[in-house]
């Protein structure tokens, strides 16, 4: 029981890395918890050889059909931008997408989706469904593909097919949704004073529309108090997870938590109770990226609390049994092959000349009269 108990726990867990390498301390921690999979962040990302190297060094002593995270958006939040080529934001792209340049967002997935797998990663952690508010706009900046429901989605929607033709993992993010947000959940919990009928009209909308197109919903750590969620952080409130995200929208996928280490959870509980609220509530894995105590707080917490209680060490195995079965799925593909010296070089290329066009577009739109 309780070794089975231990591999359910670290199999519910995305955890960091500190640097370019694998240290002999992160390796003994790894084997011990063999976590669900690896994300990876500017600071671990040189080039695509030694970054395949890590990814590979590190899911060796993971969970089978281990997760390979990264964060490629583009805009702002690209943690390859140094390392390959910049791409246009999602909002850039979704501009050129409403001046009629249709297949471009699509072209963009396709892109990040092939940058991705160069570098040894599964996964991409967008596209983000915000919605463009004035409200988060400080916060947002251009992460946010449109203002309204439907730009999003159609934003979305082309976005997702371009990474699942070339075999990448998309995650729809922030869900319930970050619009209305004034304060940036990585510093504190954003309270959004919005009620349930205009989340369920616009926040909720892109989550209801892409439901089945979606493999992985990140959860945020905002609270919204005007909703029977109240003043608890939806990443670990049962009402978001459970009745909005399961029952009322119905979705299937992975339920992700948003980045555990951030201070939008960790100023409202200790890295414990956020962890044990956090799969009680009903998310499927939680990601921890990069502090190797917290990684191991929120490990032994949860096997505790699974020791302690019977019906929650079954809930543990349950949905560990379920999430290895929806990587085995989303994984069973492997991760593609080197690209030669050549090829990354093309690569290099249809990005920058992608990038030149979206820009060409926008400037072309800017000078046409109203």
């Amino acid at each position: 029981m309780k070794t089975n108990l231990r591999q359910a726990v670290g199999s519910l867990l995305i955890v960091g890395l500190e640097g370019t390498e694998l240290t002999g301390l992160e390796r003994a921690w790894l084997k011990l918890v063999r976590p669900a999979g690896i994300i990876l962040f500017r600071r671990n990302i040189v080039d695509a050889r030694q970054t395949r190297a890590l990814l590979d060094n590190a899911t060796a002593l993971c969970a089978a059909n281990s997760f390979r995270c990264v964060d490629v958006e583009g805009g702002t939040v690209d943690r390859l931008r140094d390392a390959l080529a910049p791409m246009p934001s999602a909002q850039a792209a979704a501009a050129a997408l409403r001046a009629g340049k249709g297949g471009l967002v699509q072209k963009q997935g396709e892109l990040i989706a092939q940058g991705v797998t160069a570098f040894g990663f599964n996964t991409t952690l967008a596209p983000v469904l915000d919605l463009a508010q004035p409200d988060s706009a400080k916060v947002m900046g251009t992460r946010s593909a449109a203002a309204t429901t439907a730009g999003v989605v159609e934003y979305a929607r082309q976005f997702l097919a371009g990474l699942a033709a070339c075999g990448v993992v998309g995650c729809g993010k922030h869900f319930p949704g970050l619009g209305g947000g004034t304060l940036d959940s990585h510093l504190a919990t954003p309270a959004i004073h919005r009620n349930t009928q205009e989340l369920w009209r616009k926040d909720l909308a892109p989550y209801r529309e892409l439901c089945n197109e979606l493999p992985m919903v990140m959860v945020n750590h905002a609270a919204y108090p005007q909703t029977p969620g109240k003043d608890r952080p939806a990443s670990v409130s049962s009402y978001w997870i459970q009745t909005v995200l399961r029952k009322r929208i119905g979705y299937r996928g992975i339920a992700f938590s948003d980045d555990l280490e951030m201070g939008g959870i960790l100023k409202f509980m200790p890295m414990e109770e956020a962890a044990v609220a956090a799969i009680r509530a009903g998310m499927d894995v939680l990601e921890i990226c990069h502090t190797p105590e917290l990684i191991l707080r929120a490990y032994e917490a949860l096997i505790a609390e699974g020791e302690r209680s019977a019906a929650f060490g079954k809930l543990l195995t349950a949905r560990a049994e379920q999430t290895a079965r929806q990587r085995a799925k989303l994984f069973a593909g492997g991760v593609p092959a080197a690209l030669t010296s050549k090829q990354f070089a093309a690569l290099r290329g249809r990005i920058l000349r992608f990038s030149e066009k979206v820009e060409k577009v926008l400037k072309t739109q800017e000078t046409q009269p109203a």
